[in-house]
C-alpha cells in the first residue's frame, strides 16, 4: 500500500506516467497497475487519464493528502528504526531560495561535526518551489522567507534578516556614493533575478514605493550570473548584504546600502509540521535553534 501511494504522489507531482515511473525505479505498466490497484481497494476513480495523464479526480485530490500524511509518517517511523539501530545516518535532502545560499554552511558544517554519518543534497530553488516540494516529501527542509508570502503549515525557525546592497562598480551611476535610496537604484540600469523569484518580487514592491516602475535590462535564476556580469564592470544588481559580503566586494566592486525605505525580510528554516519529527530534521531544527540563538547570522 505504501508503494502504490508513492506512486500517486508522484504521478501527481509529476504530472506524467513516464516521469512518475523512472523517478520511482519501476516501468509505467508497473507504475499504472499499481494506481489501478489502488483505486480498486478504495472503490474511486483516483486519476483522470487515457494514454496521458490529466489530472486527479476530486476523490484522487483527497486521497493524495492521506497518501502524503501516510508516506511520510512511515518514512519518519523507518529513519527513527534506524536510528535507533545505527545512530544518525542517510541523506538529508534541503532546498534554498538563491539568496539565502551564503548562510547554509553555517547549518551544515556543525551538523556534520556531531553526525559525520549524515550525507547532504542542498538544490537552489524559488520560495514557492521551497513549499512545493516539502507537500510533496520531495525535501526534509528548507531555507526560505518567513514573513512576506503565505507559507501554510510548516514549522519555522527564523534565522536572520535579509537586507540590500546595490553591488556595481566604482565609476557607474551611484557608484561612488556611501548610500543610495530605493527611487535613485530604480532609475539605472540593473540585471535581478526572475519574476518567479521573491527576491525579485520584494525588490519590485521597494523600488514601486520609492521610484518608476522596474524594468532590468538582463534576467536571470543564477545569482551568480548576475554576480559574474557585474564583475565585468558595466553591470549592476541588488544582492542581500550577507550573499554580496559572501560572494565578494573588494575594489572596484561596491556594496552600497539601500535606504528610504529601510526594508528587511526574515529568512529561515522551514520543516513539516509533524509529530514525532524525524530525526535527520529534529537534529537540523536544533542545529538552526542553536544559530540563531548564537546571533552568528546577525540581524
Amino acid at each position: 500500500m505504501i508503494d502504490k501511494l508513492e506512486f500517486l504522489i508522484t504521478v501527481a507531482s509529476e504530472k506524467s506516467f513516464s516521469r512518475a515511473a523512472e523517478l520511482c525505479g519501476v516501468t509505467q505498466p508497473t507504475l499504472s497497475a499499481g494506481i489501478k490497484q489502488l483505486e480498486d481497494s478504495l472503490g474511486v476513480l483516483l486519476v483522470n487519464r487515457s494514454s496521458r495523464f490529466h489530472g486527479l479526480t476530486a476523490e484522487g485530490e483527497r486521497v493524495l493528502e492521506w497518501a502524503k500524511r501516510i508516506v511520510g509518517d512511515a518514512r519518519a517511523m523507518r529513519q527513527e528504526v534506524r536510528t535507533l539501530r545505527e545512530g544518525l545516518c542517510g541523506q538529508l535532502k534541503i532546498a534554498v531560495i538563491p539568496t539565502a545560499e551564503g548562510i547554509v554552511s553555517a547549518l551544515t558544517t556543525p551538523y556534520r561535526e556531531k553526525h559525520p554519518h549524515v550525507r547532504f543534497k542542498v538544490v537552489s530553488a524559488s520560495s514557492t518551489e521551497v513549499l512545493a516540494m516539502l507537500d510533496n516529501l520531495e525535501i526534509d527542509a528548507g531555507i526560505t522567507y518567513l514573513d512576506n508570502e503565505p507559507l501554510g503549515r510548516v514549522r519555522t525557525v527564523p534565522l536572520c534578516s535579509e537586507r540590500y546592497r546595490l553591488l556595481t562598480t566604482a565609476g557607474n551611476p551611484l557608484g561612488d556614493r556611501d548610500k543610495v535610496t530605493w527611487a535613485e537604484v530604480g532609475r539605472i540600469d540593473l540585471c535581478l533575478l526572475t519574476p518567479d523569484m521573491q527576491n525579485r518580487r520584494i525588490v519590485e514592491r521597494l523600488i514601486g514605493a520609492g521610484g518608476p516602475e522596474l524594468a532590468p535590462i538582463l534576467e536571470s535564476n543564477s545569482v551568480i550570473l548576475l554576480y559574474d556580469h557585474v564583475k565585468s564592470g558595466r553591470w549592476a544588481t541588488i544582492l542581500p548584504e550577507k550573499l554580496a559580503k559572501t560572494m565578494g566586494a573588494e575594489p572596484p566592486l561596491r556594496s552600497i546600502p539601500i535606504v528610504e525605505p529601510e526594508a528587511g525580510y526574515e529568512i529561515g528554516l522551514v520543516a513539516p509540521q509533524r509529530d514525532p519529527v524525524i530525526p535527520l530534521v529534529a537534529a537540523l531544527v536544533s542545529e538552526a535553534k542553536a544559530l540563531a540563538e548564537s546571533g552568528a547570522l546577525g540581524d
